[in-house]
């Protein structure tokens, strides 16, 4: 937690009723543009408005935690852009199982979820309000725009830095939206303001889409570790660029190994450093790392919500688990992880590998009721505790100060190291092996757990970057690169909806457009296999 602006911010009436949803569900129209008001003839207003956009991955509505939602047709509270890009990342894998009978939830974990899941929608549908009220900012603070509202000197200059930024927010969304459902509808602030059909894109041609925005914006951002607290600048485009390039050969069939290393180098040469101590990354003063590249700020009093480190503190929390000791009120016996994840570690009390972080007092290892949480071991990494354990600002201990890491200095690390290993050029793997053996002497507290030249396969950086970034919002883009996500190959419990795990159809690398959105749009085709 940090007290800065887009924290701090409460959101104006104004801004309430000029930045609205971008579905109307009960007219089965999408809305995905709606025209602004006289907001942006004010220079004072812009720091707000884009403090809401930065908000949009936070908080749920204009009221907090609940009330005034910017979505609609489900419970505005599960709907959080983080709570809901998470479950679809880490729930339709190994790294996580919830106990909750909760409408179509337990299809992510099981692998058989249709277009009509409320879940996939719920991500679908806060993926298009963030890019649709991203347009209409962008759209606002054109060179035209500026100009013909006399915005000059240091507001100039502030508004294109504003502007930029926007941008690789819309790319982050967009890129949301090219991994987890690959072609979709495609709007940006070329198209006219009001109710229309947008045209599908194909992934390929979103992919050089995104590319394209995130490299025009390498010259327009703040320079890397230059910004305002939890506000983007160059590293995050960087780190986009890696993960877009990392995954390329999912995406469009063309590998880019070579350009996820260019990319990754920039991010290590721009100054940010490995966290001395792993748990301080999730913590509720996790604001004063210099390994943070980008995040999602949270703040126990402003930025109230029952998504986002809320739902990832209270949600492991059951059993014998003492909720006090993570700096809330209470546990909502929900999230565990499989035995897929512990036995990646040589010893689960952490006295080897500091990053396990399993509870498994009164827990069974074995999943054989993924409703029962005492089966599957929590994972007790995010806490609402500072570094000397007082916990966050919120005083009822229900919401949280913890930053949620959306990108950090040690997954760039493993990124660069993967690339290297297959095939890109510009790095080479002395280097790569430096960067693993920093991340396992943090971890170990010791060269103990170095590996050597031989160990580095692409098998260990899988099994490194579950132990390194579990419940980070990874995992499946992970398993879907390196053909384990739908196959036999490799099975957790309760894949596909049997105890011992099996293969799934290939059409699950992909979620499927919601049947909502297909329905009102004639331009859409949905993803094959739904």
């Amino acid at each position: 937690m940090k007290n800065n602006y887009i924290k701090s911010l409460l959101f104006t009436g104004v801004l309430a009723c000029t930045l609205p949803a971008c579905t109307d569900d009960l007219e089965l129209t999408p809305k995905y543009e709606l025209t602004s008001a006289s907001v942006y003839n004010d220079f004072t207003n812009y720091k707000s408005v884009l403090a809401k956009l930065y908000a949009g991955y936070a908080v749920t509505g204009q009221k907090g935690p609940d009330g005034l939602a910017d979505v609609s047709g489900f419970d505005e509270g599960k709907s959080n852009y983080i709570r809901a890009y998470w479950q679809l990342q880490e729930l339709s894998t190994d790294e996580a199982v919830i106990a909750w009978n909760d409408g179509t939830i337990f299809d992510i974990h099981d692998m058989d979820w249709t277009s009509n899941n409320e879940y996939v929608r719920m991500m679908y549908d806060r993926i298009y309000y963030q890019i649709s009220i991203c347009n209409e900012f962008i759209r606002e603070t054109s060179d035209d725009k500026l100009s013909g509202r006399n915005i000059t000197g240091n507001n100039l200059a502030d508004a294109k830095h504003y502007r930029a930024e926007v941008r690789l927010l819309r790319a982050m969304s967009y890129w949301h939206a090219l991994d987890l459902f690959g072609s979709v509808p495609f709007v940006t602030e070329e198209d006219k303001v009001g109710a229309f059909f947008p045209k599908q894109i194909s992934r390929q041609d979103l992919f050089t889409y995104v590319e394209s925005e995130l490299k025009a914006l390498e010259t327009e951002l703040v320079p890397a570790r230059q910004n305002e607290y939890a506000r983007a600048d160059q590293a995050a485009a960087w780190t986009l660029l890696t993960k877009l390039y990392l995954n390329a050969e999912v995406y469009t069939g063309t590998a880019r190994y070579t350009d996820a290393i260019t990319y990754a180098n920039k991010v290590i040469n721009a100054g940010y450093a490995l966290e001395p101590e792993y748990r301080k990354l999730f913590l509720a003063d996790n604001n004063t790392s210099n390994e943070i590249i980008f995040l999602v700020a949270f703040d126990g009093q402003k930025t109230k919500t029952w998504g986002g480190t809320t739902f990832l503190v209270h949600a492991p929390i059951g059993g014998n688990m003492k909720a006090a000791e993570f700096g809330v009120n209470g546990g909502w016996g929900g999230l565990r992880t499989t035995k897929n994840i512990v036995n990646l570690f040589p010893d689960v009390t952490g006295t080897a590998d500091k990053r396990s972080m399993f509870h498994s007092d009164g827990q069974n290892l074995e999943i054989n009721d993924i409703a029962t949480f005492t089966e599957g071991y929590s994972i007790t990494k995010y806490r609402n505790v500072n570094s000397a354990g007082q916990a966050g600002s919120d005083p009822s201990g229900t919401h949280t100060d913890t930053d949620y890491p959306m990108f950090r200095l040690a997954d760039v690390y493993l990124m660069y190291a993967e690339a290297v290993l297959r095939g890109g050029t510009g790095g080479d793997a002395a280097t790569a092996l430096q960067y693993i053996n920093q991340l396992r002497q943090r971890a170990y507290g010791s060269t103990a757990g170095n590996i050597t030249a031989n160990q580095m396969t692409l098998d260990f950086i899988l099994d490194e970057r579950a132990r390194e970034l579990k419940w980070e919002g990874h995992r499946r883009t992970d398993l879907i690169r390196f053909s384990r996500f739908v196959s036999g190959s490799y099975v957790w419990p309760w894949k596909g909806g049997v105890k011992e795990g099996r293969a799934v159809e290939a059409f699950r690398n992909l979620y499927p457009i919601p049947t909502s959105d297909l329905t009102a749009n004639p331009n859409l085709v949905q993803n094959t296999g739904y």
